[in-house]
């Protein structure tokens, strides 16, 4: 939460912007001129994709609360957002809450279809800035959704992978599975990003979150079996809360 700043409240939740995100974003409207014919549409783009990032981070925190759970404080960053979500201890519980960002993106993909075919692209000229606008807000958000849903903890796939596991698995053994998965793919997700060329330096910097919550779960998961042993041990109901989730 350091170095942020307080946007706006919506619903009793805290939006906060982290003040490198101007940073970023004077870098990357300087990598998208001459995309547009006008500068402002490069400008537009980036404050989409924070706008469809945002609404993903509402979908986590909203549906929490109507699991019974807390959810208070999103904040935009570079890498995109975090919704500080959780919901009770319960593996339905934890799937809405984290299955809700990712259909989001599934919604806003009808509406931006019909966007597209609205605005046209052009097929004997050049398509218009607002066409090419709505053409790149639609890949975005498509970009958004396939990536998150990938099954790499701490991304939305891998949580909701961990929450299908833990209806079979309970909840210690579904959160080791997937954080070793997460850990796997992160370095697995950064190798085939250097491959396909991508910047390394964001892929060095997504590598490195991912595979530090990847880690963190598992030393969550360490601390849950000692709970239990300290537990069973007392015969005394868990009384260690689990700390807020981040939801990519």
């Amino acid at each position: 939460m350091g170095g942020t700043i307080r946007l706006f409240k919506f619903s009793g939740i805290q939006v906060y912007l982290h003040f490198s995100w101007f940073f970023v974003a004077a870098y990357e409207f300087s990598r998208r001129a001459g995309v547009y014919t006008s500068p402002v549409w490069s400008a537009l783009e980036y404050v989409a994709l924070f706008a469809i990032v945002l609404l993903h981070e509402f979908g986590h925190a909203l549906a929490c609360r109507q699991t019974g759970g807390s959810a208070d404080r999103i904040v935009l960053w570079p890498l995109g957002g975090i919704a500080f979500v959780n919901p009770p201890r319960r593996p339905g519980a934890m799937l809405w809450s984290i299955a809700a960002g990712p259909l989001v993106n599934v919604v806003l993909l009808p509406i931006l279809s019909i966007a597209l075919v609205v605005v046209g692209t052009g097929v004997d000229v050049d398509p218009t800035d607002l066409a090419l606008f709505v053409r790149h807000v639609w890949w975005i958000n498509l970009g958004l959704l396939i990536f998150n849903i990938l099954p790499v903890y701490p991304l939305d796939g891998g949580q909701i992978l961990r929450s299908l596991l833990w209806f079979p698995l309970g909840e210690i053994r579904s959160l080791q599975i997937a954080s070793v998965i997460g850990l796997i793919g992160s370095i697995a997700l950064a190798g085939v990003s250097l491959l396909l060329g991508m910047d390394i330096f964001w892929t060095a910097i997504m590598a490195l979150f991912l595979i530090s919550r990847a880690i963190a779960g598992w030393q969550y998961a360490k601390a849950l079996v000692q709970e239990e042993e300290a537990n069973r041990a007392a015969r005394l109901v868990p009384t260690v809360p689990e700390p807020d989730r981040p939801a990519l």
